[in-house]
């Protein structure tokens, strides 16, 4: 795998930022299935839009999870982003980091690396705050992704937001400070039937015609996130979505569980060619 730390000027952002890319290469793997060649110009690979949690970056899943190894396997490209707090909305004090995810970064990433820019080739996935993230950024942009996985987290229906907003930013475990939701999000009395509000954009998009990707759910049976992820299931279930949920029993809000889980998204649940795009 060629793992690559990119940083550059974000026009979007106002600022220099970094990236993380992790690109498949010749392996072992390649040797012992009989593989004569592998570089050819201008061949691509399908991309995940690898989403971090609350209070990470874009080293995070590197760090903590063997998802390189797993990426490499199945000849998927990541791209890894830092979002910071902002829960990937251009927050109204603060980043503009839904649309550096939407807009800017893929056009980046197609200028600079060989991965496809085609819808059915793309993917997006996230824990915690990145599962809230994947599930915004997908319904919002369904142009973009062809399917979504939320691990841990989901978007929030203006009852668990006000919920959030209403707890102090510390408690005596030192528990480390988030933004204020208004400062994110905005007036939180205007939140419902608004653009931020994925319940509402959901159902909307179905009444416009628009493809949607399909989405997957995943929570660890002991997580406190496991009510917010079931409630944003069931309610694109209602609405018609291809979604499934699985919840698994032993795990909470953990690497353990977000390593276990990409590996089967990426081995058993992205629909993957597994090989490059070889140019025509």
């Amino acid at each position: 795998m060629a793992l690559i730390k990119m940083n550059f000027l974000s026009q979007v952002l106002g600022m220099q930022t970094n990236i993380t890319v992790a690109l498949p290469s010749f392996s072992f793997a390649d040797i012992v299935q009989g593989a004569q060649s592998y570089y050819v110009p201008g061949m691509k690979f399908q991309v995940l839009y690898l989403l971090h949690g609350g209070s990470g970056d874009d080293s995070d899943w590197v760090n903590f999870s063997s998802v390189l190894r797993y990426a490499d396997d199945n000849k998927l490209a990541i791209i890894m982003a830092p979002a910071f707090n902002s829960s990937y909305v251009d927050m109204v004090h603060g980043g503009r980091y839904f649309t550096f995810f939407t807009e800017e970064l893929p056009k980046v990433c197609q200028a600079f690396f060989p991965i496809s820019d085609k819808r059915e080739d793309t993917f997006i996935a996230g824990l915690s705050m990145g599962g809230n993230g994947a599930m915004r950024l997908a319904l919002k942009r369904p142009d973009l992704y062809s399917q979504a996985l939320c691990m841990s987290g989901a978007a929030f229906d203006v009852q668990e937001l006000k919920r959030r907003a209403a707890q102090p930013p510390f408690n005596t475990a030192g528990r480390i400070a988030m933004p204020d939701m208004e400062d994110t999000y905005g007036d939180l009395n205007a939140f419902e039937g608004s653009q931020e509000d994925m319940f509402f954009v959901a159902k909307r998009n179905l009444a416009q015609g628009k493809p949607m990707p399909k989405f997957y759910f995943a929570c660890g049976g002991d997580d406190f996130a496991l009510t917010t992820v079931r409630k944003a299931h069931e309610h694109l279930k209602s609405l018609g979505y291809d979604t499934q949920l699985e919840e698994i029993p032993g795990y909470g809000h953990e690497w353990d569980f977000w390593d276990l889980y990409i590996r089967k998204a990426i081995g058993e649940l992205f629909p993957l060619i597994r090989k490059p795009i070889l140019p025509n």
